[in-house]
């Protein structure tokens, strides 16, 4: 996947938060990018929540040291942030080395299963998230590191 292509799944989050800016006294939505749905793509807002839900889980799954599933979330990051890209083609190129280094910071991290590694890549990844967000206007969706689990059904810590 080329550093492009994050870029433009990264700005797709910028849209998920469109309507709570509104109502918390952000911009306008005509004020800012639209990135509305087209044809029968599934909406951006939904793309980027999926790529949000993983981004929590890849946190627990190296938090666990399960790393196989570490690996696994990462890839689903990739994936989703890889359809925003190919879906939105409108999604502005502002951002394209920004969330190049994070990922790949992320796959040696985790390759190299290192707890320490993968815990500064994964802020990283979070940071190059956030940025990209400020940078679109969009500085009202912020993420960090999760402080709970939600997924009493999945089991995090793997075979030993």
């Amino acid at each position: 996947m080329t550093s492009r292509c994050f870029v433009f799944a990264m700005l797709a989050a910028l849209a998920s938060g469109s309507l709570a800016a509104t109502a918390a006294g952000a911009p306008a939505m005509a004020q800012q990018p639209n990135y509305a749905r087209t044809d029968n793509n599934p909406r951006l807002a939904d793309i980027m929540e999926a790529a949000r839900v993983r981004h929590l889980k890849l946190w627990f799954a190296g938090k666990a040291g399960n790393w196989d599933l570490a690996a696994y979330e990462a890839n689903q990051i990739k994936a989703r942030l890889e359809d925003a890209a190919s879906l939105y083609q409108s999604l502005p190129l502002s951002d394209v080395t920004a969330m190049a280094a994070p990922i790949d910071a992320l796959a040696a991290a985790i390759a190299a299963k290192s707890p320490a590694k993968f815990t500064a890549a994964f802020d990283h990844l979070t940071a190059g998230c956030n940025a990209c967000h400020q940078n679109n206007e969009r500085s009202f969706i912020a993420i960090r590191q999760p402080t709970s689990q939600p997924f009493s059904n999945q089991v995090f810590e793997g075979k030993r």
